[in-house]
């Protein structure tokens, strides 16, 4: 008999035919009744073989598309009804990486529950929404998915009759109607606008229900494990949890997003934050209709009514009228009347209106005290305190919002701004100690450099608009909706430095007591190797300059915590510059040098991890990630950005949404307290893989560079169609060329996994594990022994794996046909192919077994999809080739007919892939 967990995997295998099966009959269904039955034979997965043969049409490519995005939504529910099943029999332990799994870990390790909510307490996780080109399907088919996979959970329920059951059906015969009648092709570039209200969606309508139930399961695992329950009784034992926001506020090689879209952001974040708590006050309200007969409401509680309805005037007055003899329920009405009436920007609200959320906190904590001295424990726990973890969470801001911008571009402002002050320079060519000399020396004065309204130059007006729009965010609401200002391609200190010198002439660094202080943080954000590599050095030039000293000081005291210094780590350059070994390993060793940076610089590091949906740009499984980190890196405050496509794949349905978050939010806290612990001893193991990821890179760059690699990356590829698409508003290149250095790694990601190359995410690998293995086969014995013990590597090689379970050899060849110039197609073809087989073989040996006989669930994935993934495939490289030749002969209005159907045929290729960049 195969054990539980096989038993529940052997169910959801079976339970994942089933619901295909019956949602693509559905589909099929769908189809027919239209009168497309040649297209009801194009349905996969419907109990009849795959008509592939003929000519394909637009819609034939929406029907796979369609029938692929059906089959995750049915794994995603197959996933979590195997997860409520793991934890129903045994236990809440049972699933990785939950709250349950990882306080067994650490009550087995022996570590006691006040230690352990100790730490829960001092934890910070903040996940960061970004909008990146990567997203290939519009809202409003999103939102069809969201219906949709609500209609499936629905199905779970073993109590509807078979009428009721039929009924269930119809509704999903209709929503697929709907589906189907909806075009999935963006038919325009996105705006930052819309990309903003993608993003409020998930802050207004997912997080604020999700938090209750993350803080629900935390409670009811701590309660399993046996732990008291007091150490947990209260929101400020919980783990700290805010949210942050890229869009509207990320402007680096994105020139739409201007000052006004910013100003437009905070507006629309503060704005939305204020209805969450109405919504919330409301339902508390709805809730709290304890009589006054029944029970009398307290002196304090009672005044504070008072008090309340005298700053309100008329609006208190009118608030009190309703629902007299409730005295609670009256409380809160006033409560809504004095939340915030302005408009976000900057004008002022009405008289007795809260300026700050802590006010509405205090008033909270006056109710709660109130309802407890009427023995209303239950009532407290299950209703008020929601709303005060809300408050807590989301305040009068809903997230942070980031300011990012180049460092070249910051470079050019300067200039432009020292020019405009009398003093011709050319400050981005100076050398590093030049430029430190006149930024020291400026940053010891207030004085700016220009007036205000002078006309400085294109990147000084921008960048200080931008940073005058936060000024005056500062000044009229505070820091809290304020997040980072983040400096892309940190290479030196002075990049950070030339940040201070922008911001004082937008009035954000100001005079303090000792000298200036720059009232929001300054971040640097490595990305390449090479920078990753100096990041340790560059970060304690800056930790030691007088400002930043000043400036952690300043905003320590603001939040009432020790100094926080926030690095930000970028996994998709570092990989796109040196393949995926020297990626992580660089990422690795930084974040082990600049952690004890920090430590002797007497300051608290918060890395802010720049992951994007892909293995090659920083994805794997939460909880192995976290495990993963260099011991003793971990803090408790942690930064991580949900990207593109990842925010709807992790957030769109609540029961999904709750579960990423507890692994994120879960596996921080267990990390955090395991690297509080003892370091496990894995120093043998630097100079070992030092060696595999230079030779790793070596062999990835070679690749690179060899004559021709750029011809084959651009025809065996659909790069430049993915260039033509309309699937986010940033464009693909940072400034225009044409080159690898200036295309972005998202596209660049997405074009390999298109072709199914997926070559980022694994080329280079099996060349430095088989020099190691012949040069030292003693110390390959030893890495492939440490797969097992140590969770960095196991993580990586995992990673590298499933990428190279996603390539397909054959379909590759396929798109190389494409190329034109035989000896280039030959040449790189032959090489990828046979770094592939090494890779495979390596990966093999390391890991002591073929990976169909380990990975049961991931082959199980791949070979459902593999029908119908080739069909989609051929066509696509068909329609391709007459697109391109279309171009080729100037026929540009053919080219342009042609183009929705080739951006249908990547779209339903994502889908079936899961995964564009």
């Amino acid at each position: 008999m195969p054990d539980a967990n096989d038993q529940v995997l052997d169910d959801a295998f079976i339970k994942l035919e089933r619901d295909l099966h019956y949602v693509m009959t559905c589909f099929r269904d769908v189809l027919a009744a239209l009168g497309e039955s040649d297209l009801a034979r194009r349905v996969p997965w419907a109990g009849q073989p795959l008509d592939a043969d003929g000519e394909w049409r637009d819609r034939d490519l929406q029907v796979l598309s369609i029938a692929f995005q059906l089959l995750n939504m049915v794994e995603e529910n197959t996933s979590a009804q195997a997860r409520r099943l793991r934890e129903a029999r045994q236990g809440m332990a049972a699933e990785a990486g939950l709250w349950g799994w990882w306080l067994a870990k650490l009550r087995t390790a022996g570590i006691p529950g006040e230690d352990i909510a100790r730490l829960i307490a001092e934890v910070h996780v903040e996940p960061v929404l970004t909008a990146h080109p990567t997203e290939a399907k519009r809202q409003t088919v999103l939102e069809q998915h969201r219906n949709l996979y609500l209609l499936l959970v629905k199905r779970e329920n073993q109590m509807y009759t078979p009428a009721e059951q039929a009924g269930i059906r119809d509704d999903i015969m209709a929503a697929l109607e709907r589906l189907w009648r909806t075009g999935e092709v963006f038919l325009a570039k996105p705006d930052v606008a819309a990309e903003r209200r993608g993003a409020l969606h998930y802050l207004r309508e997912v997080f604020p229900q999700v938090v209750p139930r993350l803080d629900a399961r935390l409670r009811q695992a701590w309660s399993e494990e046996g732990f008291s329950a007091q150490l947990l009784a209260r929101s400020n034992q919980l783990p700290r949890l805010s949210f942050g926001n890229w869009v509207g506020g990320d402007r680096d090689g994105h020139h739409l997003v201007t000052a006004s879209v910013t100003r437009e952001t905070f507006a629309e974040l503060r704005l939305t934050a204020i209805a969450v708590q109405a919504g919330q006050l409301r339902q508390l309200a709805a809730k709290l209709s304890l009589s006054n007969r029944l029970q009398q409401a307290s002196r304090p509680l009672l005044q504070s009514i008072a008090e309340n309805v005298e700053k309100l005037g008329p609006a208190g007055t009118q608030a009190l009228s309703r629902n007299p003899d409730e005295p609670w329920r009256q409380f809160v009405n006033l409560m809504i009347a004095r939340l915030p009436d302005d408009d976000g920007l900057g004008h002022e609200p009405a008289p007795g209106c809260y300026r700050h959320p802590r006010e509405l906190l205090d008033d909270l904590q006056r109710l709660r005290e109130s309802l407890l001295l009427v023995k209303a424990d239950r009532i407290v726990e299950a209703d008020v305190a929601v709303v005060e973890r809300l408050v807590e969470v989301f305040g009068f801001h809903l997230a942070t919002l980031d300011i990012r911008q180049n460092s070249a571009f910051h470079d050019r402002a300067v200039q432009q701004l020292l020019r405009a002050a009398g003093t011709a320079n050319e400050f981005p060519e100076w050398t590093e100690e030049r430029r430190r000399e006149l930024l020291d020396r400026e940053l010891e004065s207030p004085r700016p450099l220009a007036h205000e309204a002078v006309q400085a130059g294109t990147e000084a007006e921008a960048v200080l608009a931008c940073l005058r729009v936060v000024a005056r965010q500062h000044r009229v609401y505070g820091s809290d909706g304020i997040g980072s200002f983040i400096v892309s391609m940190t290479r030196s200190v002075s990049d950070l430095l030339a940040v201070y010198l922008l911001a004082r002439e937008a009035g954000l660094v100001r005079p303090g007591p000792d000298g200036l202080v720059c009232l929001v943080p300054v971040v640097p954000l490595f990305e390449t190797i090479d920078d990753l590599n100096g990041s340790s050095g560059i970060l304690r030039g800056f930790l030691q300059h007088p400002v930043t000293v000043r400036s952690l000081r300043y905003q320590a005291e603001l939040s009432g915590r020790a100094p926080v210094m926030q690095v930000m780590l970028g996994y998709s350059d570092s990989c796109k510059d040196g393949g995926i070994l020297a990626s992580q390993w660089a990422l690795q060793r930084a974040q082990a040098r600049l952690t004890d940076v920090a430590r002797d610089c007497g300051v608290k590091l918060r890395f802010f991890h720049g992951r994007g949906g892909t293995v090659s740009r920083g994805a794997g499984p939460t909880h192995r990630f976290m495990e993963s980190q260099p011991h003793g890196s971990l803090t408790g405050s942690l930064r991580v950005t949900e990207q593109g496509e990842v925010i709807a794949q992790k957030y769109a349905n609540l029961i999904t949404a709750t579960y990423n978050l507890e692994l994120l939010t879960a596996s921080t806290v267990g990390t955090t307290v395991m690297h509080a612990r003892g370091e496990p001893a894995h120093d043998v193991m630097g100079p070992i893989l030092d060696t595999v990821s230079q030779r790793s890179r070596q062999a990835y760059e070679a690749l690179l560079k060899a004559d021709g690699f750029m011809a084959y990356h651009s025809e065996a590829t659909p790069i430049d169609a993915l260039e033509c698409s309309s699937i986010g508003s940033r464009p693909s290149r940072r400034t225009g060329s044409r080159t690898l250095a200036d295309l972005r790694a998202i596209p660049w990601v997405f074009s390999w996994n298109q072709s199914r190359h997926y070559l980022p995410g694994w080329y280079g690998v099996g060349a430095g594990l088989e020099s190691l293995q012949k040069e030292d086969p003693a110390a390959f014995a030893k890495l492939s022994a440490a797969v097992r013990t140590w969770p960095f590597l196991r993580y990586v090689f995992t990673n590298v794996e499933t990428n190279l379970a996603s390539v397909d050899v054959p379909i590759m060849q396929a798109y190389a046909g494409l190329v034109r110039n035989t000896e280039v197609r030959a040449a790189f073809s032959q090489r990828i192919v046979a770094e592939y087989e090494r890779t495979r073989a390596m990966l093999d040996t390391v890991f002591g077994k073929p990976m169909r006989e380990r990975r049961p669930r991931l082959d199980k994935t791949l070979v459902m999809r593999d029908e119908a993934l080739r069909v989609l495939h051929g066509h696509q490289i068909g329609i391709l080739a007459r697109w391109r030749t279309l171009r080729a002969n100037d026929d540009m209005a053919g080219a342009d007919a042609l183009l929705p159907t080739l951006l249908l045929s990547i779209n339903a290729v994502a889908s079936g892939l899961r995964t564009t960049g």
